[in-house]
């Protein structure tokens, strides 16, 4: 699976942390044991941003399992929370598109995960709401890119940029060609057919001046999608000075929309 560093996740967290939608957020806790300790599986966990986003707001204690293939930024997950008495925590790397098969997901209360449907197949999604829907246990992902994008002041080339993100979006990840951008909906449609409540709700990043070097690590990657589908190179570099330009001023505001899905049993 393909893999992000431990920096670029430590500059998205606290936008990640601002966008969540808390009413999707409060109706996957409404299905959380309130009377003994809630077990919680987190798939493609990274550093742990799931479990910092909901640890004030599960029910303690709390026993979480983070599930991801790269041990590095297990690592960096499992040292995050010692502090917090009524969390525990344990790691278990593991190439979930090869291996989903080997988590019990019935030992579990619940299973989470952030930034990650928009990587998969729908093959992949469809295996996994399976695997969910025959646990009959509670959903929450967070944070799936929607296909929305884009900077305040406009530039004549955003758009093209914006699809050709969207289009980069949609190409191996790790699983084979990603649904990127429709990933959500496409949870969404699944889960309904297979009898789970849906509730979905936007969570946008909105990233403005005082944000520049998560702005500039946000930027770059957008410019390397667009540059990888075809993009003129001098287009991208006259779009790529003008912004930093508008960076360094604080004068940009970006926004990227993304949509946050829980699933339950009815």
């Amino acid at each position: 699976m393909t893999g992000f560093s431990s920096e670029w996740l430590a500059l998205r967290e606290p936008f990640d942390l601002s966008a969540r939608n808390e009413t999707i957020e409060a109706l996957f806790v409404k299905q959380l044991p309130e009377n003994r300790p809630v077990k919680l599986l987190d798939l493609a966990s990274g550093a742990g941003s799931t479990v910092s986003a909901l640890k004030e707001k599960v029910p303690s204690p709390q026993a979480w399992m983070l599930v991801d293939n790269d041990p590095a930024l297990l690592k960096v997950a499992a040292g995050r929370f010692d502090d917090l008495p009524m969390v525990s925590l344990e790691t278990e790397q593991l190439d979930l598109s090869s291996s989903l098969d080997l988590l019990d997901f019935a030992s579990y209360d619940a299973i989470t995960t952030s930034a990650f449907l928009d990587l998969v197949t729908e093959p992949f999604l469809s295996k996994l709401i399976d695997r969910i829907t025959a646990a009959r246990k509670p959903f929450l992902a967070s944070l799936s890119y929607d296909g929305r994008a884009g900077c305040s002041p406009i530039d004549p080339l955003d758009e093209r940029i914006r699809q050709a993100m969207n289009t980069h979006q949609q190409t191996d990840k790790g699983f084979g060609a990603a649904l990127g951008p429709f990933a959500w909906s496409v949870a969404s449609d699944l889960f309904r057919q297979r009898g789970y409540e849906v509730q979905v709700g936007p969570s946008d990043w909105q990233a403005d001046g005082k944000s520049d070097s998560f702005q500039k690590a946000l930027l770059t990657g957008w410019l390397e999608a667009a540059s990888e589908v075809g993009e003129d190179h001098k287009a991208l570099e006259t779009w790529r000075e003008r912004r930093w330009r508008e960076v360094a001023a604080g004068e940009l505001s970006v926004f990227v929309g993304h949509q946050d899905l829980v699933a339950y049993p009815k």
